[in-house]
C-alpha cells in the first residue's frame, strides 16, 4: 500500500512539475490563441496579454485554463463560433468576445461548452453574438460574473445570452445580460441554480424555463424584458428573491406559470408589469411573502389551476388584484393584505372579520371582453362593482380571502 500511495504522489508530482504556461502576444514567441492551443497540454496554461486577436473557431479540446489579462479582445469577424470547449476541467476566463456569425440554421456562440463537464466560463465581457454562452449536454459547469450584451431587433435575429440546453447541475451566478431574445434559457437542464443575475431589456424573457425540473433560480433582477420570465412545462421549480420589474405590453407579465407543478414562489417583488403573474394549468405551488404593487393585474388565474395557495403576500395598487376566467375555483387565498379592502376588525387581531372578494366584476367582464377596457376607471364601472359587492352574482363564489389582514405584512 505505502508502495501505491508513493507511486501515487511522483506521477502527481510529475504532472504539476510538467504543467507550463504559454504566454501569447504581438512581443511574444507565441502571438495567435489557434497556435497555443495547438501547443498545450492538459493542465497547461495560456495567457493572453492585452491587444486584438481576430480568430474564430478557437478549439479547445483539451484540459487548459485560458486566461486573458485586461480583457484581450478576440473578435469572430461575424463568421462562426468564436470559441469551442470540448475538454472537461477548462476554464475561460478574462476576454472580451466580440462579433460571432449569426445564421438562421446553426446556433453561432461567443462560447460553446459540448458535452463536458466541470467547466468555468467566468470574469468575461460578450458583446454584439449571436448567442452568448451555449451549454450542450454538459454537466457540473459554472457560468459567474459574465457581462454579456448584444444588439437583439427581433426573435428570429436573435439568440440568447445564456443558452442551456440538456445539462445538469449548473451554476449560473452573478451575469449581467442585456438586450438579447431571451436572457437566460433553460431546456432539459435539470438540478441547477440560476442566482444573482441581472437580466434586462430582452426581447422575450428575462428566464425561460421548458421542460426543466428541480431548478432554483434565486436573488435575480428581471426588469424591462417584453414578457418577463416563463416558466413552462416544469416540476419542483422554486423562485426566491427575485425582483420582477416594467414588462409592459398588451401579452406582457413579471411571471408566466404553463403547466408547472410542485414549486415554491417565494420572497418575490412584482413591481410595474401589465400583469405580475398568470398561472395556467398549474398545480400543487405555495406562492407567499411576496410584493405585488402598481401592477396592471397582479394574478391572473386561469380556471385550469388547482392546489394553488396564495398566502401571506402584499397587493398594493394594483388596477386588478385578481382575474380568473371561470366560476369554479380550486385554490386558496389566505392572510393576505389587499390595500382595496374595505372591512373592519371588530376584535383587533390584525385580520378582516368579513371575507375579501379580490375578482371585481369589471374583471371578469374584461376577461371576455377585453375591449370594454375603454371603460375602466368610469363611473359605470364603480356602479357595477359595488351592486357585485352587494348581490354576487358573477364572480365565482369560493374565490375569498377568509382571513384579509389589516396592515400590510413586512416582506423581503
Amino acid at each position: 500500500m505505502r508502495i501505491l500511495i508513493a507511486a501515487l504522489w511522483i506521477v502527481i508530482s510529475l504532472n504539476v512539475v510538467t504543467a507550463k504556461t504559454i504566454r501569447v502576444g504581438k512581443t511574444q514567441t507565441v502571438q495567435t490563441i489557434t497556435e497555443a492551443t495547438a501547443l498545450a497540454d492538459d493542465g497547461d496554461t495560456i495567457l493572453v496579454s492585452p491587444g486584438l486577436y481576430k480568430e474564430k473557431s478557437i478549439y479547445l479540446h483539451k484540459r487548459v485554463y485560458l486566461i486573458g489579462i485586461d480583457h484581450p479582445v478576440i473578435d469572430g469577424e461575424n463568421k462562426t463560433e468564436i470559441i469551442t470547449v470540448t475538454a472537461d476541467g477548462t476554464v475561460v476566463e478574462g476576454f472580451r468576445l466580440i462579433n460571432s456569425g449569426t445564421s438562421s440554421i446553426e446556433d453561432y456562440a461567443a462560447i460553446l461548452l459540448s458535452t463536458v463537464k466541470n467547466v468555468t466560463v467566468r470574469n468575461n465581457i460578450l458583446e454584439n453574438n449571436f448567442f452568448g454562452i451555449f451549454l450542450k449536454a454538459s454537466t457540473n459547469c459554472r457560468v459567474e460574473k459574465n457581462t454579456i450584451s448584444s444588439n437583439a431587433r427581433s426573435e428570429s435575429s436573435s439568440g440568447n445570452g445564456i443558452h442551456c440546453w440538456k445539462s445538469d447541475s449548473l451554476v449560473i451566478l452573478d451575469n449581467k445580460i442585456d438586450r438579447h431574445r431571451d436572457g437566460i434559457y433553460f431546456e432539459f437542464v435539470t438540478n441547477s441554480i440560476i442566482a444573482r443575475n441581472i437580466s434586462t431589456n430582452n426581447i422575450r424573457y428575462g428566464l425561460h424555463f421548458m421542460f426543466s425540473h428541480q431548478d432554483d433560480y434565486i436573488q435575480n433582477y428581471f426588469k424591462g424584458n417584453g414578457a418577463g420570465v416563463a416558466v413552462m412545462y416544469s416540476r419542483q421549480v422554486n423562485m426566491i428573491y427575485n425582483f420582477f420589474l416594467e414588462s409592459w405590453g398588451d401579452a406582457a407579465y413579471g411571471l408566466y406559470l404553463k403547466e408547472i407543478s410542485d414549486g415554491r414562489i417565494e420572497h418575490n417583488y412584482f413591481e410595474k408589469n401589465t400583469t405580475a403573474v398568470v398561472a395556467e394549468g398549474s398545480s400543487r405551488l405555495k406562492i407567499q411573502h411576496s410584493s405585488f404593487k402598481n401592477n396592471g393585474w397582479a394574478f391572473r388565474i386561469q380556471s385550469s389551476c388547482m392546489d394553488l395557495d396564495i398566502l401571506e403576500n402584499n397587493f398594493t395598487g394594483n388596477s386588478f388584484d385578481v382575474a380568473t376566467n371561470g366560476t369554479l375555483m380550486l385554490n386558496r387565498f389566505s392572510n393576505n393584505y389587499w390595500d382595496k379592502y374595505e372591512g373592519y376588525d371588530l376584535d383587533r387581531d390584525g385580520t378582516g372579520d368579513v371575507p375579501y372578494r379580490p375578482v371585481s366584476m369589471f374583471s371578469m367582464i374584461v376577461e371576455r371582453n377585453p375591449t370594454v377596457m375603454m371603460l375602466f376607471r368610469s363611473f359605470i364601472t364603480t356602479l357595477m362593482d359595488k351592486t357585485e359587492k352587494v348581490i354576487p352574482g358573477l364572480t365565482p363564489e369560493n374565490l375569498k380571502d377568509d382571513e384579509p389582514r389589516m396592515k400590510p405584512l413586512q416582506l423581503l
